[in-house]
């Protein structure tokens, strides 16, 4: 059952929606995107005559209330967005009367759902690996079934519209869905687009097909880096994790950061490409800081020659040609990653450079490019690009764990 086929006239839907939204020091948000990614879904419920209860989580509270990551901070927004005022349940796991209540048309947003442990099912407070932790999980694993019960005994249909979250088997992204018939739980708006974004990649690329990889560290995407050996073209890496390819083929790489013991994995990968014929593509020279700041003195070295007391911060111009040319010749594009201290203004250049290249290919040639993971977000948001490149995903470790090949827990429990 597809949310566009269903009629919810009628019904109280229960919705998983990903509200995990900034604040600042007084609670106000600071960036809405993800409530207004939610609005699709929930409108076609409101409209269709039906009522919406919203549940999500906000930090990580680690199963005790904590105020500050109270949603209660966070209904004015909703109700302002859905165009709808929304009512508040201050405890997610007794909310019986709130939803009894409920009328047709009416919305209302659930307290935190990680200010319970249930949801989660991760034990606090006893030492992982330990046989009083596998105990402590075993009891856990029961009580979140109840939990995931009692959250789905206050609607009559089940909607998963929170990506950011789907490769969590919690109790309302994965375990709540078994209280639910196959034609009453189904994936909302957003996630259906995450989904088939994903797919797009990793089934149906168009080729040339490359791959950007950025970020600090191999070891956080080793298992991305792999699974993608057998589906591009070209492999661009970048960032951080760059030097850790440089430093195993014997370059000097100065004080950059690196991964001594994840090199030889990354002459492994390089051996793999070479063998399926994957162009490999590094940073030939970046550019360097004597200091971990914005304002430390700056200069280009050749990746492999980079003195004792510089480190590498960001792409260079020649690199950032040779990079140019591989994406605007590309047909399907994925990145993932800055390819430099993008929080830092004077290291931001390489990765605003390469959003301006996915965005170029996508609408002048006709690419079909995905973006996700924060800075490569912030980067096509921050030049005003998001509108210019095919989908901006709204979760980053749920997109890698699809991209490596995982099964996603949120999906996998309404679509089987």
């Amino acid at each position: 059952m597809t949310i566009e086929q269903f009629n919810f006239a009628g019904k109280k839907a229960i919705v998983r929606v990903d509200f995990n939204v900034p604040l600042d020091e007084n609670g106000h948000v600071t960036d809405d995107t993800r409530i207004r990614g939610a609005l699709p879904t929930l409108k076609k419920i409101l409209a269709d005559g039906g009522a919406v209860i919203m549940m999500s989580h906000m930090g990580k509270p680690k199963g005790k209330v904590n105020e500050k990551l109270s949603l209660s901070q966070i209904t004015d927004n909703i109700s302002k967005a859905l165009g709808v005022e929304v009512k508040f349940a201050k405890d997610c796991g007794n909310a019986e009367t709130e939803a009894a209540n409920l009328k047709m048309g009416e919305a209302l947003l659930l307290e935190n759902l990680r200010f319970y442990p249930e949801e989660e099912g991760k034990p606090s407070g006893v030492e992982k690996g330990t046989p009083e932790y596998e105990e402590a999980k075993k009891t856990l694993k029961e009580s979140q079934k109840k939990f995931a019960k009692k959250l789905a005994s206050y609607a009559d249909v089940y909607v998963n519209d929170a990506f950011g979250t789907a490769h969590r088997k919690h109790a309302s992204t994965a375990v709540i869905a078994d209280f639910f018939d196959a034609d009453s739980k189904m994936l909302g708006f957003l996630m259906e687009k995450e989904v088939t974004a994903i797919d797009n990649v990793l089934k149906n690329a168009q080729h040339p097909f490359t791959a950007i990889i950025g970020g600090s560290k191999v070891s956080s995407k080793l298992g991305v880096i792999k699974n993608l050996l057998d589906k591009v073209d070209n492999l661009i890496i970048g960032g951080g994790m760059g030097y850790t390819f440089i430093k195993a083929q014997g370059g000097k790489i100065g004080k950059s950061l690196h991964e001594d013991e994840l090199m030889p994995e990354a002459l492994n990968v390089m051996a793999v490409a070479k063998e399926k014929g994957v162009n490999l593509s590094l940073s030939v020279a970046t550019l360097c800081g004597k200091d971990f700041s914005n304002d430390t003195e700056r200069k280009v070295f050749p990746i492999d020659q980079i003195p004792d007391e510089w480190e590498g911060m960001d792409a260079s111009e020649e690199s950032l040609e040779a990079w140019k040319k591989i994406i605007l010749s590309s047909k399907t594009i994925l990145w993932n990653g800055p390819v430099g201290v993008f929080e830092l203004e004077n290291f931001a250049h390489g990765t605003g450079e390469i959003a301006k290249y996915v965005a170029e290919a996508t609408q002048k040639n006709g690419a079909f490019s995905l973006v996700g993971g924060g800075d490569s977000v912030a980067a096509v948001n921050k030049f005003g690009l998001a509108d210019q490149v095919s989908y901006v995903s709204t979760g980053g470790g749920a997109m890698l764990e699809a991209i490596e090949g995982k099964t996603l827990p949120g999906v996998a429990a309404i679509k089987g």
